[in-house]
C-alpha cells in the first residue's frame, strides 16, 4: 500500500468513524446509514454512499472511484467487517446498467430492509433504484401517528412503503396511484411481508394527471403523501408540474387533512416548494419541515431532501 494511499484511508476513517462502523452492525436490525458522502460534509468523498441492510453492505459509488484509493479501501473493509456481515455488494450507479459488483459473500438479488418493526423487500442489480429510500423513515414514522382511522391517500406511491407504514398504524384505507405497475407490484409484496391490518387497499396503476376523478371518488382524504420524483421523463417535473398537483389539493383533502409535500431535487429549495404552495394551494397552512435521520447529515439543507407538514383547511 502506498504512503498516499495510507494518508487518504487514515483520512477517511477520521471522517467517517469507519473503524467504530462494527458497533452499528446489529444482525436483524434495523437499516443503516455508515456514511452518507451525498451529504457534501465529507469533501473528497462526495461520490460514496454505505449502507447496512442486515446481514450486508451496500456501496453506491456515484462515479468512478480513485483507483488506488478504491483498491486498498474494499480490502480495508474486508479486513475489518470480513467477519461481521455476510456479504458487500457495490452497485456502479454512475454506469448505465448501475452495475452490480460483490466484494465478497454469496450474491443475492433479493433482499430485506428492517424500519422499526416493518419489512421492505429490495431489489438489488439492474436498476438504479432497488425499492426502497432509508432517508424518508421520518416521514414514515410520522405518518404512523397520524394514520390511525383515517383514509390515506398515497401520491407517486412507488413500491408502496408509505401504505406499508400507514396500515401497520391503523389507517382505515389507503389509495396508492403510479404510473408504474411494476412498483405497485412490488408494493404489493411489501404489504405482503408485513400483514395483520385489516386496511382497505387500493393499488391504481395510472397516470395522477388523468386519475382526477377517480382519486376523488375514493376520497375525501385525511391524510395525503405527495412524494414525486424530482425529473422522471413522461411523468413528473416539479418544477413544471408541483404546482398542476397542488391546484387539485383542495379537491382531494377532508377538512383539516394532514398533507406531506416532499421534493428530493438538490436544485430546487425549501423556497421553491413553499412559494409554489403558496401560489397554487394559498388555502393549505404551512406546518412545519419534518427533520432527517441522523445517519444522513447534509452540508446544504436546501439541497437536501425536503418534506413539508402542510393542514387543509377546517
Amino acid at each position: 500500500m502506498s504512503e498516499s494511499a495510507v494518508t487518504c484511508l487514515a483520512e477517511f476513517n477520521t471522517l467517517s468513524d469507519f473503524s467504530q462502523w462494527g458497533a452499528k452492525l446489529v444482525e436483524g436490525g434495523d437499516a443503516r446509514r455508515l456514511f452518507h458522502g451525498r451529504g457534501q460534509c465529507y469533501a473528497g468523498y462526495e461520490w460514496l454512499t454505505v449502507d447496512y441492510f442486515s446481514p450486508l453492505l451496500w456501496l453506491v459509488l456515484y462515479r468512478e472511484p480513485p483507483a488506488q484509493f478504491w483498491g486498498d479501501f474494499c480490502a480495508a473493509l474486508r479486513r475489518q467487517y470480513g467477519g461481521a456481515v455476510a456479504g458487500a455488494a457495490v452497485q456502479h450507479r454512475y454506469r448505465r446498467d448501475a452495475e452490480l459488483q460483490w466484494l465478497w459473500g454469496e450474491p443475492q438479488t433479493v433482499l430485506q430492509a428492517r424500519e422499526d418493526g416493518l419489512k421492505f423487500g429490495l431489489q438489488l442489480g439492474g436498476r438504479q433504484n432497488i425499492g426502497y429510500f432509508m432517508d424518508m423513515q421520518p416521514a414514515r414514522q410520522w405518518l404512523r401517528t397520524v394514520a390511525p382511522g383515517r383514509r390515506v391517500l398515497n401520491l407517486f406511491s412507488y413500491s408502496c412503503a408509505f401504505s406499508v407504514a400507514a396500515s401497520a398504524a391503523g389507517a382505515e384505507a389507503v389509495v396508492n396511484i403510479d404510473m408504474s405497475k411494476a412498483a405497485l407490484r412490488s408494493g404489493r409484496v411489501n404489504h405482503a411481508m408485513n400483514p395483520g391490518a385489516e386496511t382497505e387497499l387500493h393499488f391504481l396503476g395510472h397516470d395522477i394527471f388523468r386519475s382526477w376523478g377517480k382519486l376523488k371518488k375514493l376520497g375525501p382524504y385525511e391524510v395525503v403523501i405527495c412524494d414525486p420524483p424530482s425529473r422522471q421523463a413522461g411523468s413528473f417535473d416539479a418544477a413544471k408540474d408541483y404546482g398542476k398537483l397542488l391546484r387539485r389539493m383542495d379537491s382531494f383533502c377532508a377538512p383539516g387533512a394532514e398533507v406531506l409535500l416532499c421534493l428530493n431535487s438538490p436544485w430546487l429549495g425549501e423556497a421553491f416548494l413553499r412559494d409554489c404552495a403558496a401560489e397554487h394551494w394559498p388555502a393549505g397552512q404551512f406546518c412545519e419541515r419534518l427533520a432527517g435521520r441522523e445517519d444522513f447529515p447534509e452540508r446544504d439543507a436546501d439541497a437536501a431532501l425536503k418534506v413539508l407538514r402542510y393542514r387543509a383547511p377546517s
